[in-house]
């Protein structure tokens, strides 16, 4: 799973690296498509996040019926969601992206990016279903096997695309999103091919939980919403503290634009540790295990947790301590500005891999509004508001900046612990 996520958030990763040759502006356009693209991404992960759990508690019971309603539901929220999202973004992308822009060349960059990211957006939302299927029943492997195969494909592709090599046009920052596309086509075709094998499309079980399909993909998205409305937060303040970012310097903006993506990947071993731990808690709380064996799991799964973080918090000095190598072309200011995250980033994965561990256990137990309640606290009368102050009133470094995502994380600990200490967790939550 940790290897998975890596993969997926490289596609970003590989596209800002190829492009970063072509100038600050360059890398400064995606990351203002990607404010946008974020936002519809995020909220599709979101709920197949949400059907992950459904789908492990069904594994749990061993319920075929469960397994089939919980997949087809969550494919039904996905498309819809998806599909209203890039129809909003070909209405009003346009004029986001001018408005975040710092030039007309940024704005144009970012909008050839987008236009062609929008089949990306459309493949990885169904990809997510298949893959919150996969590892709600175990299969953790597959989803990984699936960027084994597509990587290759979308780095070569977007080198090809970008620089215009054997013969093809040089599309630019357009062509690195077809490459991306690329990659992305062939694992969704991966992934549903191996669902086929797996399952032969649930073709043996007959009939709904809920008795009809409409009443039980209501009562998913009841249960989802809360998840959802969880990780959309978290992915909204991101998009909205980066549009706030727009307003720093160039050099400064693209110091921060370039070491978000790698923060991500590199806290995904911590992160999709906590998220195996609330998958496999889902299976154990679906099979009526007692209290002192929940506790029991749940200790060691903390444990292996501080030691994810730890080794994250390695990765991110190597990062930092390498972006000389990797992005040899930056200016000597934005190398500046990318060493200064350095303190931060040895700190912030310890209160974070535990608040998350936290968070994973209520919404597996169905706890899900404390959840919600928490990031939402955060989130927005916290992260959004100083984020706002630090940027556009006190015109602060960028290293202060930086600074607030350590702040969030102490903000949610006493509240995340409070609800683990008071043992709810301990049964399913209708």
């Amino acid at each position: 799973m940790a290897m998975r996520s890596v993969m997926m958030f490289s596609i970003v990763i590989i596209d800002l690296y190829l492009v970063s040759s072509l100038g600050e502006e360059a890398v400064a356009s995606i990351g203002i498509a990607t404010v946008i693209t974020g936002m519809v991404m995020g909220t599709t992960l979101a709920f197949a996040n949400a059907m992950q759990i459904k789908v492990a508690q069904a594994y749990g019971n061993d319920n075929p019926l469960e397994l089939k309603t919980a997949f087809y539901c969550g494919l039904a929220i996905n498309i819809a969601i998806v599909f209203t999202g890039i129809v909003l973004i070909l209405l009003f992308g346009g004029s986001l992206l001018d408005l975040m822009a710092h030039s007309t060349e940024i704005a144009n960059g970012a909008s050839s990016y987008l236009q062609v990211f929008l089949l990306v957006l459309f493949a990885e939302a169904l990809s997510s279903v298949f893959t919150s299927q996969f590892n709600g029943c175990g299969r953790t492997k597959l989803a990984f096997y699936s960027f084994l195969i597509s990587a290759p494909f979308n780095v070569a592709s977007s080198i090809v695309l970008i620089f215009g090599l054997y013969g093809f046009p040089a599309l630019g920052l357009a062509g690195a999103a077809w490459g991306s596309f690329i990659g992305a086509g062939l694992r969704l075709l991966y992934l549903a091919w191996m669902f086929y094998r797996l399952h032969d499309l649930f073709q043996q079980v007959s009939g709904w939980l809920h008795t009809s399909f409409l009443t039980a993909t209501i009562k998913q998205f009841n249960f989802s919403w809360p998840i959802a409305a969880t990780f959309v937060s978290m992915t909204f303040t991101n998009q909205v503290c980066m549009g706030i970012y727009s307003n720093l310097s160039v050099y400064q903006f693209a110091a921060i634009t370039l070491i978000m993506p790698w923060v991500r990947i590199a806290g995904q071993l911590s992160y999709t540790w906590t998220q195996a731990t609330g998958i496999l808690l889902a299976q154990l709380l679906g099979k009526s295990l007692s209290s002192n064996e929940l506790d029991t799991f749940l200790s060691r799964a903390w444990r292996g947790a501080f030691k994810a973080a730890f080794v994250v918090a390695m990765v991110y000095a190597l990062i930092i301590l390498a972006t000389r190598w990797i992005y040899a072309d930056l200016s000597e200011e934005t190398r500046l500005a990318l060493l200064s995250f350095l303190p931060v980033l040895l700190l912030v994965p310890f209160p974070r891999v535990s608040n998350a561990i936290c968070g994973n256990v209520l919404r597996a137990s169905g706890d899900t509004r404390s959840s919600m309640n928490i990031h939402l606290l955060a989130n927005w009368l916290f992260m959004v508001p100083m984020t706002a102050l630090f940027v556009l009133v006190l015109n602060v470094s960028v290293t202060w900046v930086f600074a607030l995502f350590l702040l969030e994380e102490l903000v949610k600990f006493p509240l995340f612990h409070r609800r683990i200490w008071s043992k709810e967790w301990h049964t399913i939550k209708a």
